[in-house]
């Protein structure tokens, strides 16, 4: 893959992965950069069928010293545009697809399939649309008009019991729902869930999650769904100049790049052709 086909798919991929459109400088992100140091960025399929990703040839490494290598061309050609798109400073805290493939190959914290999609239904106790306020009563109509919707869906598309509550203790969840959903759960393979877990972390919500994963919801509406109350509270006492805007696209950027890396690490012929279609 030459860098001008790259070239061509950034103006496909860019609304997920390019970082002057996403992500701005944070303070606490500053470190986290480096010159550019190489000019042409190709993959090649190496052993066993997996992709590589080249850096002027040499090829990359993830930072415990592995190979960097994934299991499709889809996904390889995703990362590869990340690191295309990147201009005279490399950011890597924008390198969201970069960043969730060093942790599928290095596996820091060691786990297996079993250990995170228990980390993941964990957040389904406290799920971000199953806490609901009992004042003010203009929030508690809107959480209910917004969230209960993608509730229903989530309990008929899975034929589950979910619920909600304004207890501090929250719902309580069935086993039933939590088999249901840990038999599809399994049904993931290692590199999806890693995305499912990241997405569900910055949502902080299983429910809007799997809604966005299964294209029930967008990006754009899971993110502001997943802060109804904060826009609630921003629409009632005004926001912090630029910190709302800030806040928003990096979550959508973060979301939408952990939403795309599932599709790709899931990836199939199909997904593949859109991914070439210009």
């Amino acid at each position: 893959m030459t860098t001008t086909m790259l070239r061509r798919l950034h103006s496909r991929l860019g609304r997920v992965l390019s970082p002057a459109h996403l992500c701005t400088r944070s303070q606490s992100s500053a470190t986290a950069e480096r010159k550019r140091f190489y000019q042409d960025v190709s993959i090649s399929q190496g052993e066993g069928g997996l992709y590589e990703i080249n850096l002027d040839r040499r090829k990359l490494k993830t930072p415990g010293g592995k190979l960097f290598t994934v299991p499709n061309e889809a996904l390889a050609i995703a990362v590869a545009t990340e690191w295309d798109a990147q201009r005279d400073t490399l950011k890597f805290y924008t390198m969201h697809l970069s960043t969730l493939c060093n942790t599928a190959l290095d596996n820091p914290t060691q786990r297996n399939k079993d250990q995170m999609i228990t980390a993941a239904l964990k957040f389904l106790e406290t799920d971000t649309v199953c806490y609901r306020v009992d004042e003010p009563n203009a929030l508690v109509e809107l959480q209910k008009n917004e969230w209960d919707p993608v509730l229903h869906w989530m309990e008929k598309r899975y034929d589950v019991t979910i619920g909600s509550s304004s207890s501090i203790l929250g719902p309580e969840i069935p086993n039933a729902t939590k088999d249901t959903f840990r038999q599809h759960l399994t049904s993931y393979n290692f590199w999806s869930l890693t995305g499912l877990e990241y997405v569900i972390t910055q949502l902080k919500s299983v429910v809007l999650s799997m809604g966005m994963i299964d294209r029930h919801l967008t990006v754009e509406q899971a993110v502001l769904l997943s802060r109804l109350e904060e826009e609630y509270q921003i629409g009632f006492w005004g926001n912090v100049e630029w910190a709302h805007d800030y806040d928003m696209y990096e979550l959508r950027a973060r979301t939408a790049a952990g939403a795309l890396f599932v599709h790709l690490a899931s990836e199939s012929s199909t997904v593949k052709r859109k991914l070439m279609q210009d």
